[in-house]
């Protein structure tokens, strides 16, 4: 088998992802060397804010309201170390999206970009709870022109149905991840696909404290998956999984 390549539309990714770094350091008015050392020390810094303030029945507040300008850095860190593993994800997006496309805990906008870019999506609906991620992703669609084509949401539109749904690092910070899996299945049209990956583990040095671990929980998520959603084949070698609605 040929190794896959990812397709023309969506090169910039090779190049820059996505010029990730320019669009930090101009939406947050940084020099190259501040951006630089802020990057480097914001999983530290995320952790250490995780294990101060982090509180499962306030997780919402703790995204939308405690974090500010350190998960832009933590997240950023994590896209630009972690370069080919994010690309195998948007080249798993480039096979699989499209139609209308929900890119749930949309983050940094990594993959709503790549969505966005692909010509077979006609729309993706970024949905995050934290604002100064909203704001700079709509910073980045605009720089980008594709503001046309994505539009922003806090909380998942209800009575809403999807061509594909992408999740990303996102279902191991829900409390009940099992539940968001169900509204996943009941938003998919009859032959989308969802594309997700999760993990459920604090970190050998607790550097994930905001990550869920609990083994009935993680059992339950399990369940829930498996007798609701038949995992489709793809050839990439990372965590990242695509599923269609077990029928």
């Amino acid at each position: 088998m040929a190794t896959p390549t990812i397709p023309p539309y969506l090169n910039t990714y090779s190049q820059d992802s996505f010029s990730l770094k320019q669009h930090l350091q101009d939406f947050l008015h940084l020099d190259t060397q501040t951006l630089e050392s802020k990057l480097m020390a914001s999983q530290q810094e995320m952790a250490e804010l995780g294990h101060k303030d982090f509180d499962w029945e306030e997780a919402t507040n703790f995204y939308q309201e405690k974090v500010g300008e350190i998960y832009l850095f933590e997240l950023g860190a994590w896209h630009l170390e972690s370069h080919e593993y994010i690309g195998d994800t948007i080249r798993l997006i480039g096979d699989y999206a499209q139609g209308r496309v929900l890119d749930f805990g949309g983050g940094i906008g990594t993959h709503t970009i790549a969505a966005a870019l692909c010509p077979q999506v006609t729309q993706v609906v970024y949905c995050d709870v934290n604002p100064i991620s909203r704001d700079f992703v709509q910073y980045r669609a605009k720089e980008m022109g594709l503001d046309k084509k994505i539009i922003f949401c806090v909380d998942m539109p209800l009575h809403e149905t999807f061509d594909t749904i992408i999740c990303f690092d996102v279902l191991e910070h829900l409390l009940d991840p099992s539940q968001q899996l169900l509204q996943f299945h009941k938003a998919l049209t009859p032959e989308g696909k969802m594309i997700v990956n999760w993990y459920f583990f604090k970190g050998f040095n607790q550097e994930y404290p905001f990550h869920i671990d609990d083994p009935q929980v993680i059992n339950r998520f399990f369940q829930t998956l498996q007798s609701n959603f038949l995992e489709c084949f793809h050839p990439y070698f990372i965590t990242t999984r695509c599923y269609r609605k077990w029928v």
